[in-house]
């Protein structure tokens, strides 16, 4: 009888063992980190090209991951595009444009859906730590907007009252935790490596919990701060010394992944908002061979270097040419975590297959470059660039300002449409247009067919796709 008992425990024993072996262990998802710099210029990356700026974390991440070479920001200044990279939306189709002033009443709508909140639905533990510049109204701020955590500033670190331009008269710069005020700025010096410090944090203290994490770094927006531990250091003078503590802030972060032991479960993006303020001279970046900077639709404007890290999931040390823009990268990350997408239409697509190296085709038939309000600059339709005709902001070879201080833009007009191939000519220096008519007229359709949906003022166009600004009545 005992043998009997035996037996049959032992039985037992083995069908629970086989059951245990095939139940599937639920993986933990990926985790997300965007880190996005502020006015930085194409070739301000050791890896994109810069002759005088040291980025060894970065170049190291592009050693590891992929450098995209063609990727654009949604527009060429601050709010409009950062909106464009949360919601993955043009800016346009928000009726957001430019930058927004402190104490303005207007801002991202609540009833957008950003990122941070399309994650949170999914059990993300959200964190922004940096600049926000989407509405400094408690309404609009990043606590109502998806965010479990906030360290930074409400807008652009030039909006203090030490402005250059007394005349602006802007009021005190003040430092956020969360929903409270709990400094009132200076000096910035601190403000690269507190950001960093709290990123690290925040990676540490969730490291057993799906998390995203966005890290704006107010810098290299004028005026430039840096701390006493790279003050000097560089080559570029100030500007060169702001990267170098920016390369390493992203050097500390991709360590405290590493230590946690999750730097193979966790997507890094790293990319700039607009292109480089050319009127500070010494203390703007270069977009170098590219054509002006930001506030233009130009390349210089809004082409920006983007390092994408993802260990065993890309090939490392790739180079993609394919067209993208930040509005893309909201649909990528809800494929690669398997998010649901916002119920109101997005205008971005998912690149995974491009990341991953299975495609090399361009999701998007064109991209689309709006700037000055509501008009329509530019297109880029494969390896060709289109301008319609527009005024636009320029230095006419003329240098830049020197010690923090810009000189006047003076302004050009492109009075009919231009054409680039830019597979042959990066730098936009040879019109096309005329050898090239199929091409322009095909852009002109597709273009058509986007002022119908967003409008275009210059165009007397009235989109009927266009959602509400959040406005405070």
């Amino acid at each position: 009888m005992n043998k009997t008992l035996f037996l049959l425990s032992l039985l037992v024993s083995m069908i629970s063992c086989k059951e245990k072996q095939v139940t599937p262990i639920k993986k933990q998802s990926p985790n997300i980190i965007i880190i996005f710099t502020d006015d930085q210029g194409y070739q301000d990356v050791g890896c994109f090209g810069s002759p005088d700026i040291k980025t060894p974390h970065l170049d190291k991440m592009a050693q590891n991951g992929i450098r995209l070479t063609n990727f654009y920001a949604a527009q060429a200044v601050c709010s409009a595009s950062r909106a464009g990279l949360l919601t993955g939306c043009y800016p346009n189709r928000l009726g957001i444009h430019g930058a927004f002033r402190p104490d303005s009443k207007k801002g991202l709508n609540p009833s957008e859906t950003t990122i941070a909140e399309m994650l949170k639905e999914d059990g993300y533990k959200t964190a922004i730590f940096g600049k926000w510049h989407l509405g400094d109204h408690p309404k609009f701020m990043p606590n109502k907007q998806g965010f479990d955590e906030y360290f930074g500033i409400p807008y652009s670190n030039d909006m203090w009252p030490y402005h250059p331009k007394k005349k602006l008269n802007f009021k005190p710069l003040f430092l956020y935790e969360n929903e409270i005020v709990i400094d009132t700025l200076t000096n910035q010096s601190l403000l690269t490596t507190q950001i960093t410090e709290r990123s690290v944090n925040f990676i540490t203290k969730n490291k057993d919990n799906p998390f995203f994490l966005y890290v704006a770094h107010p810098q290299p927006h004028v005026p430039l701060f840096v701390s006493d531990k790279f003050k000097g250091k560089s080559e570029r003078g100030l500007y060169g010394d702001v990267i170098m503590e920016i390369d390493w802030s992203v050097g500390q972060i991709l360590e405290a992944l590493k230590k946690n032991n999750i730097d193979k479960n966790t997507l890094v993006i790293f990319t700039s908002d607009n292109g480089p303020w050319l009127n500070y001279g010494e203390h703007g970046g270069s977009a170098y061979p590219l054509r002006e900077g930001k506030g233009t639709a130009l390349e210089g404007g809004q082409r920006e270097p983007c390092i994408i890290y993802y260990p065993d999931k890309i090939k490392a040390g790739e180079t993609i040419n394919t067209p993208m823009m930040s509005i893309d990268i909201l649909p990528t990350i809800a494929e690669i975590t398997g998010a649901s997408l916002p119920k109101k239409k997005i205008d971005g697509k998912s690149v995974w297959n491009i990341w991953n190296g299975n495609s090399q085709e361009s999701v998007q038939e064109a991209y689309f470059f709006y700037y000055h309000v509501n008009e329509l600059h530019g297109v880029r339709y494969k390896n060709w660039k289109m301008y319609f005709p527009h005024r636009y902001r320029t230095l006419n070879g003329r240098q830049g300002g020197k010690d923090g201080i810009s000189v006047a833009y003076e302004y050009n007009a492109i009075k009919q449409i231009e054409l680039y191939d830019l597979s042959k000519d990066i730098s936009e220096a040879t019109d096309v247009a005329i050898e090239n008519p199929k091409v322009v007229e095909k852009i002109k359709d597709i273009a058509n067919e986007m002022r119908k949906k967003l409008g275009d003022e210059l165009y007397g166009v009235i989109g009927n796709e266009n959602r509400s600004i959040g406005i405070i009545k």
